[in-house]
């Protein structure tokens, strides 16, 4: 089923190129989540709110402050859905995004390996964590209204590392960039972009499959997503078939045959991620 979903997507863009969607690539002027078939449904291609007012509006109830040891900002969540965590700065701006994992789950996710980083646990979830702005703003000084209507959602893309979440890892904003490091180049697909995973190879065991992709889109890094070795059961996330990896990557592990259903989240931090983020 979701492999003729995606095949579909492909046909309707090839169809629809030059018609539906428009080619001019927008700066981090939104903040998405949900990838789907279906562009019009509510729940694919889905609105967060960016100030912290927005998010308690829409049903966003706080969980943590900038006291919490282990993670930065105001923490905010929706419905007891850990895959979808907002976090603000002290002054009520959108900072960054965190998906929580229960520690419970049958196979063990996450590794051994990747507990701690990028992993962090606290209490009953294992959580991951993206900051959109340099960590040491976010509950020193937030930014201001005029830095937030010049720089949008925000500036870089931090993900953090360790429990000290000034140990965060800076990913490079221009795709230019990204050839010193160790992120591997995949496929490009409609409405997503250009894919990168990190140190993948067709032998690696999936114990050490980092849980998160990079999507650039004219050179420029703006969006990116977790992928989770786990059947995750929030309307969040998006499940891939196995059939469907040969879109998105061009080194394919091999244990993927044999790893079960994956659970993905695409983070959009474009505005028009369905009509913008385009493959030539």
């Amino acid at each position: 089923m979701a492999s003729s979903m995606y095949s579909r997507l492909v046909v309707l863009v090839g169809a629809c190129n030059g018609f539906l969607f428009g080619s001019k690539l927008h700066p981090w002027d939104g903040l998405k989540v949900t990838w789907g078939v279906n562009p019009f449904s509510s729940n694919n291609f889905a609105d967060m709110p960016r100030t912290e007012a927005e998010a308690e509006q829409k049903g966003f109830t706080i969980i943590s402050g900038c006291e919490h040891d282990n993670f930065l900002g105001k923490r905010y969540m929706k419905d007891n859905d850990p895959a979808v965590i907002l976090i603000y700065d002290v002054n009520g701006y959108i900072a960054g995004i965190q998906a929580g994992i229960p520690t419970t789950l049958s196979n063990g996710y996450p590794s051994l390996v990747l507990q701690k980083h990028p992993f962090v646990r606290d209490f009953d979830n294992h959580y991951i964590t993206a900051y959109f702005v340099s960590p040491d703003l976010i509950c020193a000084r937030g930014r201001t209204p005029g830095e937030v209507s010049t720089q949008g959602t925000g500036t870089d893309l931090y993900i953090q590392n360790s429990t000290n979440p000034m140990e965060s890892i800076k990913i490079p904003h221009q795709e230019s960039d990204i050839g010193s490091t160790k992120w591997v180049k995949g496929r490009c697909f409609p409405s997503m972009g250009v894919h990168y995973w990190y140190d993948t190879t067709v032998d690696m065991s999936c114990e050490q499959l980092f849980p998160m992709f990079l999507l650039y889109n004219g050179g420029v890094l703006n969006a990116f997503g977790w992928v989770f070795k786990a059947e995750l059961s929030s309307p969040r996330y998006e499940h891939p078939s196995h059939s469907s990896f040969k879109a998105f990557m061009k080194i394919i592990p091999s244990c993927l045959d044999k790893a079960g259903t994956l659970s993905t989240l695409h983070i959009y931090l474009n505005g028009r991620p369905q009509t913008d983020l385009l493959c030539d």
